[in-house]
């Protein structure tokens, strides 16, 4: 199991076929998956465990497991993913969690560390994210994270067609919030 980051209270790292049930718990939730209109069957957990995998060898980032160090227990994913706007394939933070730790900012905390990879570790210029028009505890940690709105695209999944606004931010905007964020002020 390779470990990709960690944050104060969580640990990101990469997913394995062990994962599984954890995934089909996170998956399987009809509210969690609301965005997605629908939870997943056996079929698509394992579609989308064996998608992840294929990004950490063929793109070198995809989706992680979240994990509360506390426990133990994967309470999630967040990670890193190549997805199509504009024309082309952009860096995006994406973010799952289950719904029980909802509310708590394990999301904002991993998304967080997940867009300072992408710039420190990856030489990302930019990262965005991809949420869903109704997704608005989604949009409210894309907004945390420093992103602002930056566009729209229309998805197709499942025959429908899902309205997602695009959040962004550039690393010289991060690099910024930092500097009027820091308790000295503007140095």
């Amino acid at each position: 199991m390779k470990t990709i980051l960690q944050t104060t209270r969580l640990l990101l790292r990469e997913l394995t076929e062990e994962d599984e049930f954890s995934i089909r718990r996170l998956l399987q939730d009809k509210e969690t998956m609301y965005a997605y209109e629908h939870a997943f069957s056996d079929e698509e957990v394992l579609a989308w465990l064996n998608n992840q995998l294929r990004r950490y060898r063929e793109e070198g980032c995809g989706l992680w497991a979240v994990i509360l160090k506390a426990t133990g227990n994967i309470i999630g994913q967040c990670g890193l993913t190549l997805q199509p706007y504009n024309g082309e394939r952009v860096l995006e933070v994406g973010y799952l969690l289950e719904k029980e730790y909802w509310h708590r900012g394990y999301a904002i905390e991993a998304a967080d560390a997940c867009k300072r990879y992408a710039f420190d570790r990856l030489g990302a210029e930019i990262v965005y994210s991809i949420i869903r028009d109704n997704n608005f505890p989604s949009q409210k940690v894309a907004l945390r994270n420093g992103m602002h709105p930056c566009g729209t695209l229309i998805k197709q999944y499942y025959g429908l067609q899902m309205p997602h606004l695009v959040y962004c931010i550039s690393k010289q905007e991060m690099m910024q919030q930092d500097l009027t964020s820091s308790p000295f002020g503007s140095l």
